[in-house]
């Protein structure tokens, strides 16, 4: 057993410790030959050293991860065309959102952008009036998204028990991640049970329509380059505000699973608690009390109408 921060964890289960040296080999490949499912293809920079510290320690493995992006992306198709109704392979419609269907990313970046190159290389055509006011037209919306690291499920990591998987959740609680979760948790004992984390945050994303392509495949621009310039603006802001956010997570990443010093402890000398821990065993033990209470008070209640009934009788 591990002994973690005050935690008592099992070791990692031969089944587990296969899976991580599979994704170890895949990552541990040289930049150039490495490529995943990603529209980058490989390993943001700007997380790598968190996912190296993740990955080093026993229980854990990352499956996925991004470091934060801003991209600029074309939905895919809403309708068939005639000549693709007979054919099964083609009879697609994309997904609410845009996803599927041929949808593709016009711009991606996993850094802040400078200048006005990237709204060139869009190739967005003036929208004409009859563009915009025909009702037959079937347009293909184009979205700005700045989208950070721990968003929706950008950060995976598969845990070797749940005692692993609740230990890397307070972390992401400490660093405000609130909505990070947790599938296939299941009693500590069960030793089979290998829970993912996704460690994710909603605050910082952000989406809006800036043009569509029509059903001739031009590309429409629906706002101004000055618009969009002051979209990438924001992107760049939040960037900033992503990169403190991830170092938080690293911190008390490391607090958690890294740093084998003595147990951080509070001004009265018991274990540190978070905000988030503190306020839920306090409500849990003041609910406690108030049960307890009430039980006593039932019981003086029924002392008292006894030696009422005593005193009535003489």
């Amino acid at each position: 057993m591990q002994h973690l921060r005050g935690a008592l964890l099992p070791e990692p289960s031969p089944s587990f410790t296969k899976k991580k040296n599979g994704t170890l080999r895949q990552l541990n490949v040289a930049d150039d030959d490495y490529k995943d499912a990603s529209p980058k293809g490989t390993v943001d920079s700007g997380i790598r050293g968190l996912i190296d510290e993740i990955n080093k320690a026993s229980g854990l493995v990352t499956t996925s991860s991004c470091a934060g992006r801003v991209s600029v992306f074309l939905e895919g198709r809403k309708t068939l065309s005639p000549c693709d109704e007979g054919n099964l392979a083609q009879q697609q419609i994309a997904r609410v959102g845009g996803k599927g269907a041929g949808g593709t990313w016009l711009f991606v970046s996993h850094d802040p952008v400078a200048g006005d190159d990237w709204i060139q290389a869009l190739s967005l055509q003036r929208q004409s009036a009859e563009a915009r006011s025909d009702p037959q037209q079937v347009k293909r919306w184009i979205h700005f998204k700045f989208e950070p690291m721990l968003r929706m499920k950008i950060l995976h990591v598969l845990t070797a028990s749940p005692g692993h998987a609740q230990l890397l959740l307070r972390a992401a609680l400490q660093a405000g991640f609130r909505e990070s979760g947790a599938i296939n948790i299941a009693s500590q004992s069960d030793s089979s049970v290998s829970p993912i984390v996704a460690i994710r945050s909603m605050g910082l994303g952000f989406e809006s329509l800036v043009g569509f392509e029509d059903s001739d495949s031009t590309r429409h621009a629906t706002v101004s380059p000055a618009y969009l310039r002051d979209l990438m603006d924001v992107g760049n802001e939040r960037f900033v505000e992503n990169t403190k956010r991830i170092e938080r997570f690293s911190s008390a990443f490391k607090e958690l699973f890294v740093n084998r010093g003595p147990q951080r402890r509070n001004p009265d000398g018991q274990e540190w608690e978070d905000a988030e821990t503190r306020k839920a065993r306090m409500r849990a033990e003041g609910l406690k009390r108030k049960a307890a209470l009430g039980r006593k008070t039932g019981h003086d209640d029924g002392r008292n109408q006894d030696r009422l009934s005593h005193d009535d009788s003489q």
